[in-house]
């Protein structure tokens, strides 16, 4: 199973100087968390969520408005192919312990985003009959290990 089998398709961007309070109205219109930043030729350079932008206005004495999107983003862009497997894509999720990667086309424009949400809908339970190539357990152990660092503060500060 590839990553453009699970994949997200009909995917919203905005553009470096896409101001926060325009991004935030594209991600509500769109109802997603994450917007890939696309330069002038539709190349992916970036990304925002809005934890980006919570934090981004949660820190400055601005208005939405008044942010460009290129005073938010980084340049951590974790991505994959759409013709990735899906057990790769899961596996850099885990790493990079991110819930979402930017599936980016051969000539660097957005083919779509790969969401955890879009892997465990797309999983299935493990049956005694067949393994089915991607599975709830598959899922758990992503989010686990995405999740490892946030559980430990947790509990040490407990």
């Amino acid at each position: 199973m590839n990553v453009e089998d699970v994949m997200t398709t009909n995917v919203s961007t905005c553009s470096p100087d896409t101001n926060l309070a325009a991004a935030t109205e594209i991600m509500w219109k769109a109802d997603c968390g994450i917007l890939p930043v696309v330069d002038n030729s539709e190349r992916v350079i970036g990304v925002i969520t809005d934890r980006d932008i919570c934090v981004a206005l949660g820190t400055r004495d601005r208005l939405a408005s008044e942010i460009r999107v290129s005073d938010v983003i980084t340049d951590n862009l974790f991505a994959c192919s759409p013709v990735s497997d899906i057990h790769d894509a899961l596996e850099t999720m885990r790493r990079k312990r991110v819930r979402r990667l930017i599936a980016v086309a051969p000539e660097g424009t957005v083919a779509g985003i790969l969401s955890l949400d879009d892997v465990a809908a797309a999983a299935q339970a493990i049956s005694s009959a067949a393994r089915p190539e991607l599975t709830l357990n598959d899922v758990a152990l992503t989010l686990k290990a995405i999740t490892q660092r946030s559980m430990q503060a947790y509990t040490a500060a407990s």
